[in-house]
C-alpha cells in the first residue's frame, strides 16, 4: 500500500490533464515505445503516469526498486541522461539497468519542483537503439519537463491554500468575534483561490494550444523527414537524381520548420520561468544589438531605421532584447514589397493614456512603428494569442512571436497596444511603469 503522501503525488500528476498528450508527443516523435513520469525519493521509485507500448507492464501506482534504476543515479546527480544505443555507450554497456530491464535505448531528465526541490524524472525507453541526442529532442523532454513542473507547482499551491484555509476555519469557529476573522480570512482566501483558478485556467487553455501544435505541428515535419529519408535509401543510394535532390530539399525544409517552432517554444517558456533580474540598461544599445543581430535579414533589402534617443530603463535585459527582436523581425516579416520599409522608435515619459494605466504611476512609452501590410485592427487583441498568426502566406511564422512579447511586457508589470491599417502598417506601443 502507497503512503498518503506518493497517493496525492499522483493524483497531482494525473490532474494535469495534458500529462498523457504529452506522453503520447515523446513516443510518436521519438519512436520510443515507453514513455513515463516517476516520482523519485532516495528510497522509493514509483510510477505516476505512463504511455506503454511495448507491454513493458507499469501502471500508475506501480514500483521499481530504486536501486535498479538509472533514476536513483539522476536524483543524486540532476542532469539528464541519453543513450542512443546500450551496446555502444562507453558508460552505460555494462550498466545493470539495461541487461535487467532488457533495454537499448533510454532518455530521462529531472523534474524539479519551483522551489528546486527533485520531484522525479519524465523518461521513455525501448527494446531497440533510437536517435535521442539531437537538439529537437533533448529541448523538448526539458521543456516537457519545465511545464509539468509548472503545472505542478500551481496544483500544490491550491492544495496548500486549501489546506491552510480548513486549519483557520478549525481554530476561528470558538468565538463569535472569531467567526467574524473566519469570514474575512474566508473571503480573502476565496478571491486568492478564484484568482489562482483564473490563472490555472488560462495556463489550461494555453497548454491545450500547445498540445495541439505537439501533436501535428511537431509531428508533420519529423513524418516528412522519415518519408523522405526513406525514398532516398531505397531508390537514389548511389546517385542523386534529380528526384533525390527533391527530396532532400523537402527534408531540409521541414527539419527547418520544426526547429523554429521549438526555438519560439523554447523561448516562450523561458519568458514564463526565467528569473526576473532588473537592471538599467541603454535601450538605444539593445536595439543596435538587435539590429545587428538581423543584418542578414534585411542587407538586400531597402530598409531605413529611424531611431530616436530611447534613454535608460531598468529591465530584465536578456527578455527586453527578445521584445525588441521580435518587433523589429515582425516588421521585417511584414514588409510591403511595394514600398520600402521605413521602422520607427521612439520612446517617451506619459502617464494616464490608457485606462488600465494608474494616473498616479509614470510610464515609459516605448513606440516601433513601420509601414508594412499591416493588420485590421479588429484583430488587435487576438495578434497577441498563442500560435495565431495573422498572415500565413507568402510570410511562414509560427505565431509565437507576439505571445512571448506579451509576456515579456507583463513580466516588466506593463501594458502592450497593437494599432494597424491593413495596407498601411503597424504600431506598437508598450508602456513600462517607471519607479
Amino acid at each position: 500500500m502507497l503512503e498518503n503522501h506518493f497517493k496525492q503525488d499522483i493524483i497531482n500528476i494525473e490532474n494535469i490533464t495534458i500529462v498523457p498528450t504529452l506522453l503520447n508527443v515523446i513516443c510518436q516523435t521519438t519512436g520510443m515505445g515507453f514513455a513515463a513520469i516517476a516520482r523519485v525519493t532516495e528510497d522509493r521509485w514509483i510510477t505516476c503516469s505512463v504511455q506503454d507500448n511495448v507491454l513493458f507492464g507499469l501502471k500508475p501506482g506501480d514500483e521499481l526498486k530504486i536501486k535498479t534504476t538509472i533514476c536513483n543515479e539522476i536524483r543524486q546527480n540532476p542532469k539528464p541522461v541519453i543513450i542512443d544505443n546500450v551496446s555502444e555507450d562507453p558508460d552505460y554497456h555494462d550498466h545493470h539497468t539495461p541487461a535487467m530491464y532488457n533495454l537499448q535505448s533510454y532518455i530521462s531528465v529531472p523534474i524539479m519542483r519551483q522551489d528546486g526541490s527533485f520531484f522525479g524524472t519524465l523518461c521513455a525507453i525501448d527494446p531497440k537503439p533510437n536517435s535521442l541526442k539531437e537538439f529537437k529532442v533533448r529541448e523538448m523532454f526539458n521543456l516537457f519537463a519545465n511545464l509539468i513542473s509548472f503545472h505542478l507547482n500551481a496544483i500544490e499551491n491550491i492544495a496548500e491554500n486549501n489546506k491552510d484555509l480548513n486549519e483557520k476555519n478549525h481554530l476561528l469557529e470558538k468565538t463569535e468575534n472569531e467567526k467574524q476573522k473566519i469570514e474575512k480570512l474566508k473571503l480573502n482566501a476565496e478571491k486568492l483561490l478564484i484568482e489562482k483558478n483564473i490563472s490555472l485556467e488560462k495556463m489550461n487553455s494555453e497548454l491545450e494550444a500547445f498540445n495541439y501544435i505537439s501533436s501535428h505541428d511537431l509531428q508533420e515535419p519529423l513524418r516528412k523527414i522519415q518519408l523522405f529519408t526513406d525514398t532516398i535509401e531505397r531508390e537514389e543510394v548511389n546517385n542523386l537524381s534529380e528526384k533525390g535532390r527533391t527530396a532532400f530539399h523537402k527534408i531540409k525544409t521541414s527539419a527547418y520548420r520544426m526547429q523554429n517552432l521549438i526555438n519560439d517554444l523554447l523561448i516562450y517558456s523561458k519568458t514564463k520561468f526565467d528569473d526576473r533580474k532588473f537592471e538599467i540598461k541603454d535601450l538605444n544599445q539593445i536595439t543596435n544589438d538587435v539590429i545587428e543581430d538581423l543584418t542578414d535579414e534585411f542587407e538586400n533589402k531597402n530598409v531605413v531605421f529611424d531611431i530616436q534617443q530611447l534613454g535608460k530603463l531598468s529591465v530584465i535585459e536578456f527578455q527586453f532584447r527578445q521584445l525588441v527582436y521580435n518587433l523589429i523581425s515582425n516588421s521585417l516579416k511584414f514588409a510591403s514589397p511595394d514600398r520600402n520599409l521605413i521602422i520607427k522608435i521612439s520612446a517617451e515619459m506619459t502617464n494616464g493614456e490608457l485606462e488600465k494605466l494608474s494616473p498616479l504611476t509614470k510610464y515609459y512609452k516605448i513606440t516601433i512603428s513601420d509601414n508594412g501590410i499591416g493588420f485590421d485592427q479588429l484583430y488587435n487583441e487576438k495578434i497577441f494569442g498563442l500560435f495565431q498568426a495573422l498572415h500565413t502566406k507568402p510570410v511562414k511564422s509560427t505565431g509565437i512571436g507576439l505571445t512571448i512579447v506579451k509576456r515579456i511586457v507583463e513580466n516588466h508589470n506593463g501594458f502592450i497596444r497593437a494599432k494597424g491599417v491593413l495596407n498601411e502598417g503597424a504600431k506598437f506601443d508598450i508602456f513600462i511603469p517607471v519607479e
